[in-house]
This record gives structure tokens, C-alpha cells and sequence, in this order.
């Protein structure tokens, strides 16, 4: 974590103790977050970050009082306090009021809290091992972002503990859901699926929503499909995808080695990038948001 971060639309430095025990959302994981990737000082598809966090938040009975302006203003002031054009940003709404514990003197319905750190390096591939029953794709919250994350936090340690590189989370069917902060997807010829958001119970990632919508390869297919491991091993490629991964190439599930054949892949893969790197020469950057309040 960088030096400073942002609360309630102020810079201070990362060490102040800013919140109270009763503040009930902090203790019980009661709010939304989004962590996006900052590229010349732009925030990639923050649009598509915005709507999820709002969506979630109503979802979770979060306050959310704030428009995409404000909120990208308020977070374009921190890129610039720290200085991090080329880093990683997350964002969290917290909840401070309700439930039995509810402490005194909270004027504040939520606090908006948000820091930047550096990219971290995921290597080139990753080594998957699967966690049955850890989703529940039947859930009416299943997919929503909360800061209740103690279980992937879990699940991602032990994978780690055990020489694999995430946690590869199935449902209640046995189907693939996601990883622990990934969502995943299996190439078999032209055609390209990853688990579907009304049954698996995984999040609407940002990167996967963009290889559904906005990235277009001809000849390739990229649909939602359930699946479960069989498939996933019969493949021609699998691959997981987030905001601080990208795409990232899957080598082994458990003890199962998987192809590589990698051609769809790399298709895929410079298509996004070139999406992304369109959107970054087009987007608003800190820099802009500061001359023109000049």
C-alpha cells in the first residue's frame, strides 16, 4: 500500500487510525469494493467499476450517495497524491450503522475508503486446485463484491500453503464457479465459455465482461456456459482473467496437467489489450481532471 489514502473524499496518510469498533461494517464485512488497474494515470473501465459497486451496494443495503463524477474525481486525487500512474486502485463503500453493536456518535451513514499499491507479478501461468462447495450459485447475493472475504482469503492462503498459485471454487452442483479473485474460462476449438452468473455463483468481473461484450476475435465464440471439471480438463486451453491478471494461462488443475494450445488464447488476449489500450488513449487522465479545475 502506497503513503497515502483516500477517506470520505480526504488525503490522509495510510497510518492514521480513522475508524471506531463501532463502526459495524468494518467488524462484520458489511460493504462493496472494486479494485481497478491504473494505466497513465487513466482508471480502466471505471464506468463498468462504478455500476457493479452501485449495484452491489443496493443489493447489500449499503449507502451509496455519490455520482460516477464525484466518485472519479475523488479517486483521480489520490492517483495524484501518490503519484501512481501505473499501479493498482481499490475502492470500498463501507457501511456504518445497523445490527445490535451499532456504536454511539456515528454521524457517517458509510465511509468511502480507497488506496493504490503496486502491480503485483502473477508469473506467466497458474496452477489451479479445486475447493468443493466453497459457492452457492442458488444464493439471491451470489455474485455481489462485499468486503466479506475471509473465505477466499482462506482458501487462496491454503492453495498457496499447498504450491498452487489460487483456488479453484466449485458450487453446489459440483460446476465450476471462479477462483478466489478470478473468474475463469475454457477454449475448445473456436469456442470459448466461461460459467454463467445465474447458476455458478461467480462475479461479474470487470475483464470478464469485456471479453463477453466488447472484445471481438473472428471465427472465436465467447459465451456463458456451466461446466465442471470434466470439461475443464478435456480443453484446449484454460485460462483465468482479472483486473491486476489480465488473462492468464492455467497449467494444472490438482494433479491434472492441461494442453496449452495457446492460439485462441493469444488471439484473445491482444485483442483486450488493444481495447485497452484504445480506452487509455481516449479516456479523461488524473492529470486532465486537475488542469481543468485549474
Amino acid at each position: 500500500m502506497h503513503r497515502n489514502v483516500l477517506y470520505n473524499h480526504e488525503i490522509r496518510d495510510a497510518a492514521e487510525k480513522l475508524i471506531a469498533p463501532g463502526q459495524v461494517g468494518f467488524l462484520n464485512g458489511w460493504g462493496v469494493f472494486s479494485t481497478l488497474r491504473v494505466l497513465d494515470g487513466v482508471l480502466f473501465a471505471f464506468e463498468r467499476h462504478y455500476a457493479r459497486l452501485r449495484r452491489d451496494a443496493e443489493l447489500l443495503h449499503i449507502p451509496f450517495s455519490f455520482s460516477q463524477q464525484e466518485l472519479l474525481a475523488a479517486l483521480f486525487s489520490l492517483v495524484e497524491a501518490n503519484a501512481a500512474f501505473d499501479a493498482v486502485l481499490r475502492v470500498a463503500v463501507v457501511r456504518n450503522k445497523g445490527g445490535l453493536f451499532e456504536g454511539p456518535n456515528l454521524d457517517a451513514e458509510y465511509d468511502l475508503v480507497a488506496f493504490t499499491a503496486d502491480r503485483n507479478n502473477w508469473g506467466d501461468s497458474a496452477r489451479l486446485t479445486c475447493v468443493a462447495n466453497a459457492r452457492f450459485g442458488a444464493s439471491p447475493l451470489a455474485g455481489t463484491k462485499s468486503t466479506s472475504w475471509a473465505q477466499n482469503l482462506t482458501w487462496y492462503e491454503e492453495a498457496r500453503g499447498r504450491g498452487f498459485d489460487e483456488a479453484l471454487l466449485l458450487n453446489e452442483h459440483g460446476q465450476v464457479s471462479e477462483c478466489t479473485s478470478a473468474n475463469i474460462f475454457v477454449v475448445r476449438g473456436e469456442h470459448v465459455c466461461t460459467p454463467s452468473l445465474r447458476t455458478s455463483g461467480c462475479l461479474p468481473g470487470v475483464t470478464r465482461t469485456i471479453l463477453l461484450e466488447e472484445v471481438h476475435v473472428p471465427g472465436v465464440v465467447v459465451k456463458e456456459r456451466d461446466f465442471d471439471r470434466v470439461l475443464l480438463e478435456g480443453s484446449d486451453c484454460v485460462f483465468i482473467t482479472s483486473t491486476t491478471r489480465d488473462l492468464l494461462p492455467v497449467t494444472a488443475v490438482d494433479d491434472f496437467s492441461l494442453r496449452k494450445e495457446k492460439a485462441i488464447f493469444d488471439l484473445l488476449r491482444n485483442a483486450f489489450l488493444n481495447y485497452r489500450a484504445a480506452y487509455i488513449a481516449n479516456a479523461p487522465t488524473s492529470k486532465d481532471l486537475v488542469d481543468s479545475c485549474l
